[in-house]
């Protein structure tokens, strides 16, 4: 395929890391750091490719409904992720935003992504969209609120109104 018959936006859900390490007898936290290794071959490949726009999904709102233990290694995971594998992305000119819920993120994490996005934000190799706290069911709720709120009568909600 020609570079110009890539994709210049591309996807990628993080899953199964867990299954992975429980296929290897390895702790389910094993995976999750394996799964952060992956998410760095991959960038650096979408770099090589010329992809402009990299959206990475990674930490769920429904995975907050996994054990705390798991929960806390994943943002200690995220956080360590963000000191030893990004500083070097962004060195190769990739501007990293995190979309998402922010509220839910432990100070110490939030203050990590915050600092990276000002870093690389003059960059523009690629754009790296790290999805955290997402989900469509919670966009989908805050949609129904606001609705609710405004006092839209029924009959006038429509996909347009939704959106």
């Amino acid at each position: 395929m020609a570079a110009t018959e890539l994709a210049r936006a591309v996807a990628v859900i993080m899953d199964g890391n867990g299954r992975w390490a429980d296929q290897r007898g390895l702790p389910v936290a094993e995976g999750h750091r394996a799964g952060t290794k992956a998410l760095r071959r991959t960038v650096e490949a979408a770099i090589d490719l010329g992809v402009e726009s990299l959206a990475v999904y990674a930490f769920s709102t429904e995975n907050w409904a996994r054990p705390v233990d798991e929960v806390e290694d994943l943002m200690e995971i995220f956080g360590d992720t963000i000191v030893r594998e990004l500083p070097d992305l962004a060195k190769e000119g990739v501007r990293v935003r995190f979309v998402g819920r922010r509220d839910r993120a432990p100070a110490g994490l939030l203050a990590q992504m915050e600092a990276l996005e000002a870093e690389t934000v003059d960059n523009d190799k690629l754009r790296l969209w790290i999805c955290f706290d997402y989900g469509g069911r919670g966009e989908l709720v805050e949609a129904v609120r606001q609705i609710v709120t405004a006092g839209v009568d029924p009959a006038d909600v429509d996909d347009e109104l939704v959106a």
